[in-house]
């Protein structure tokens, strides 16, 4: 698990820390950048929306390798979101604004994505060869 401040340049640490799990969770080297934008993007998320870069406020990183691939879990100390009033940034009128794109990345690289509590946590599963 890795712990940070919601501090934006925190994020450089969630490349390191996927880095020293790459091998005990079996991610090759053809998965690692889906993982790692997907993770990042989370942990960016969480840091400048979730928790408003508030630097008082943690983000929690959890990895767990699973059978078929590997479980990722961020979460911040935010009061949430609903992922279902996201804007589709794919849409004609979105193209140049309103947001929403990270999560439309998460959810076209990683093979399963959810928001619980409240939207304060993503958890994300990577299947692995």
């Amino acid at each position: 698990m890795l712990t940070i401040s919601s501090n934006p340049n925190n994020i450089l640490k969630v490349e390191n820390y996927l880095r020293n799990a790459q091998h005990d969770m079996n991610i090759d080297e053809t998965k690692f950048p889906d993982i790692l934008i997907s993770l990042t993007e989370a942990v960016n998320n969480a840091i400048l929306h979730g928790n408003n870069a508030d630097e008082s406020k943690k983000v929690e990183i959890s990895m767990e390798g699973k059978t078929s691939g590997v479980a990722i879990s961020v979460t911040d100390e935010g009061k949430g979101f609903d992922p279902n009033e996201i804007p589709d940034p794919t849409a004609p009128e979105n193209i140049e604004c309103c947001g929403g794109r990270g999560v439309f990345i998460m959810s076209r690289l990683a093979d399963k994505i959810s928001f619980e509590n409240n939207g304060s946590t993503v958890q994300m599963f990577f299947k692995l060869n």
